[in-house]
């Protein structure tokens, strides 16, 4: 799972939202830095990056992509599941996801001055860009697994694979869609 998820997954608490927002920016027991209710979120982020890890439906999606991506296989599917979350946003949410995307920004800066040095370096253009928003379509998917194969120093073709998203859509749809009600379910039983 990726921002847009993460952030869904927090539901109203806004402290809890920040803390699964910046939670990969937050290494080991620096969470104790943090007030209980943004730690707790980094737990619930850590908690819901396990879940997902080690559950079988995600294991297909990865697999499929293995074989080319190797060890960012994993990753290319969270930014997949968060483009179907994005794209299909009217399922799960009331608030469309427009409205939802300029809610969360404002949310993140009200609580810039503790946001993680990393953080405050993308979120202006997390912002600007309204990657939340754009998530929701396979260009605007595809301009962030572009970006983050360039952040990463190691060879990766990340950048190649939205056509791979495209050839294999509605296999990572379905998987997608019987997935993502599990990890719900997971995070309403997390305490």
């Amino acid at each position: 799972m990726n921002f847009l998820a993460h952030i869904y997954l927090s539901g109203e608490d806004k402290e809890r939202m920040i803390g699964n927002f910046i939670a990969d920016f937050v290494k080991g027991k620096k969470k104790d830095d943090y007030p209980d209710a943004i730690r707790k979120g980094i737990e619930l982020h850590r908690a819901i990056d396990d879940f997902t890890d080690h559950h079988p439906i995600t294991s297909l999606s990865k697999e499929r992509l293995r074989p080319k991506y190797s060890k960012y296989s994993g990753v290319i599917v969270d930014l997949y599941y968060d483009h179907f979350l994005a794209h299909n946003f009217d399922r799960y949410s009331d608030v469309p996801l427009q409205q939802y995307s300029e809610q969360t920004y404002q949310v993140l800066l009200e609580y810039k001055e503790i946001l993680p040095e990393g953080v405050n370096y993308f979120l202006p253009f997390m912002i600007e860009r309204n990657w939340l928003l754009n998530y929701a379509s396979i260009e605007g998917i595809g301009r962030a697994l572009t970006g983050l194969s360039k952040r990463v120093s190691f060879e990766n073709k990340m950048d190649e694979s939205v056509a791979d998203l495209r050839e294999h859509y509605s296999a990572f749809e379905n998987e997608f869609g019987r997935f993502f009600p599990e990890l719900i379910t997971f995070v309403n039983s997390y305490s």
